[in-house]
């Protein structure tokens, strides 16, 4: 037996029974399920540290948006924001990496 209690996505018990093994899940609160989802973004973003794949970005932004949702923000409520900081602030296309700062 193999121990997991992790956030999963919704057709993993499906898969898991279909390569022929059994699971046990439980269906959890939208206040739990936001705290595990909180503990997934951080999975999901070392997996992608590790291995560099894009694939991992999508589950990143799979597990954001569901954050967002549970939160009461859409998906589109999400991109107006990213784009109201992009016109204020900048994207990150220049490449640009801070040193330091002084008070002058």
């Amino acid at each position: 037996m193999i121990v997991y209690n992790k956030a999963i996505r919704d057709k993993i018990p499906e898969i898991i029974e279909k390569s022929g093994s059994k699971c046990n899940v439980k269906t959890l609160s939208d206040e739990e399920f936001l705290s595990k989802l909180e503990e997934k973004l951080y999975e999901e973003v070392a997996e992608y540290q590790s291995d560099k794949n894009p694939e991992e970005l999508a589950d990143v932004l799979e597990v954001i948006y569901r954050i967002a949702e549970l939160k009461g923000a859409t998906k589109e409520e999400l991109e107006r924001i990213r784009v109201k900081k992009n016109i204020e602030r900048g994207g990150f296309e220049n490449n640009l990496f801070l040193i330091d700062t002084n008070k002058e």
